[in-house]
């Protein structure tokens, strides 16, 4: 199984959750680092396990703090190290506020730039911002990635998938309302890719506890039922998939 979007903090004990990981199944997990703080430890926890992938970027939370040189550290990271496999999680989120939406954009676009120049897929964080975030990847070409946590419509779904993204699927397909049951019925799997974003949103039946990449196959298992396939044919075309966007 192949978990494409998860986190990991240094206070966690990660040996644990990594072995238990590992043991359940989970061979490869891409870690995503969004915070320049947490650079070193990501770059450690890639030397130090052959299982473990990154994508480093800067999360739309902290568009007010990020200037020119830590754009630059950021690629000179990435060239420096080809666990890094993409540019993530990049993009909008206006939940809570959007009083710096033009910093929030701007810094989505330099990172989608980044990714042309060095050829990477970008991982796409986009909440309550769905029109703004498909406009902007609309005026790139040569652009491809993971919409990160999708949870948005039928239509915008369609939208993402003709400009070569594929959807991240995590925990909320199994949540009892979710929309994203007929989305899969209708788009099936030749563009989705399987995500835990562990520790949070863990699926059904562990909901409310500390997500981990172990659970991916309740999400497989969901979608197995909605398109009535076996779970192992849901992980062989999510797996091919992930290694095709990522290039592992």
């Amino acid at each position: 199984m192949i978990d494409t979007h998860c986190h990991i903090d240094e206070e966690d004990e990660y040996d644990e959750i990594l072995k238990d990981d590992f043991n359940n199944g989970v061979l490869i997990k891409i870690v995503s680092f969004c915070d320049v703080v947490n650079y070193d430890f990501a770059l450690f926890l890639a030397s130090k396990y052959n299982g473990i992938y990154l994508t480093l970027g800067f999360h739309p939370e902290y568009a007010d703090f990020i200037n020119y040189e830590n754009l630059l550290y950021l690629e000179n990271t990435i060239v420096n190290n080809k666990k890094i496999i993409g540019i993530g999680e990049i993009g909008l989120d206006y939940h809570y506020d959007n009083s710096n939406k033009n910093k929030q954009i701007e810094l989505f676009k330099k990172q989608i730039e980044l990714s042309i120049k060095l050829d990477l897929p970008i991982v796409v964080h986009s909440r309550d911002s769905v029109l703004d975030t498909i406009n902007i990847l609309s005026q790139y070409k040569n652009i491809r990635g993971v919409i990160h946590c999708f949870n948005d419509s039928l239509e915008d779904a369609l939208k993402y998938i003709d400009m070569g993204f594929y959807l991240g699927i995590g925990g909320i397909i199994t949540f009892k309302n979710s929309n994203l049951f007929n989305i899969i019925k209708n788009i099936g799997l030749s563009n989705v890719v399987l995500e835990t974003d562990s520790p949070y949103l863990a699926p059904v039946p562990v909901r409310g506890k500390k997500n981990s990449s172990k659970n991916i196959i309740f999400i497989a298992s969901k979608i197995a039922e909605i398109l009535d396939i076996s779970v192992d044919d849901v992980l062989d075309k999510t797996s091919k998939n992930a290694k095709r966007v990522f290039d592992l």
